[in-house]
């Protein structure tokens, strides 16, 4: 699982009912061993909670080993936290129900042209 979640990760959430999220705050998250898999948050995660019409804040939290107890950490987290919990405390939050991204309209019938074309 390179860079992304673990299987058993995704089978947790293969399991929960589709609209169990939506419109849900939440805060994204991660710790690993280097800085170098810190993108794990916008390329999987970040869609996985997008597909699931979760409402995910802006600032996620990446803590690679060398994070720890470093300088940046904390205000990285609060920030996360302040705007999670705007989220929640703000008015609810109400998902559009899921609509096609376009609908098919066949053209309407033209009347034929003058020399038959």
């Amino acid at each position: 699982f390179s860079a992304s979640y673990s299987g058993l990760f995704k089978s947790f959430f293969d399991v929960l009912d589709k609209d169990a999220l939506t419109g849900k705050p939440v805060l994204i998250g991660a710790t690993g061993g280097t800085g170098r898999h810190s993108l794990v948050l916008e390329h999987a995660l970040r869609p996985l909670f997008a597909y699931l019409r979760a409402v995910v804040v802006p600032t996620g939290v990446y803590a690679a080993s060398e994070d720890w107890g470093a300088e940046g950490l904390a205000e990285r987290t609060d920030r996360a936290a302040a705007e999670l919990v705007a989220l929640m405390t703000g008015p609810p939050i109400v998902a559009p129900p899921a609509q096609p991204a376009f609908e098919f309209r066949p053209p309407a019938p033209t009347a034929p042209t003058a020399g038959g074309r």
